[in-house]
């Protein structure tokens, strides 16, 4: 992988674990970075933000559209 940047910052790890399982069926190589510290025992990752995803600049644009698609109300299940 070449120098990744900042593409996209997570409220929480599901979301980030969704979008991660979709890029790797689709080959986009990235990575999960969690704000976790164990010094405050996750406290300040529950308050502000999961973490966030690196990967190449080059892939931004199509993680963007995906990470949009996987939440497009179409996509959300109706309860009966």
């Amino acid at each position: 992988m070449k120098t990744t940047v900042r593409i996209l910052v997570f409220n929480s790890e599901i979301e980030a674990r969704l979008l991660s399982g979709l890029l790797e069926q689709r080959g986009i190589p990235h990575m999960l970075r969690s704000y976790h510290d164990s010094a405050y025992n996750g406290m300040w990752q529950t308050q502000t933000c999961w973490g966030f995803l690196e990967a190449d600049e080059e892939n931004r644009e199509e993680i963007l559209k995906i990470f949009g698609e996987m939440s497009l109300p179409e996509n959300l299940i109706d309860p009966e």
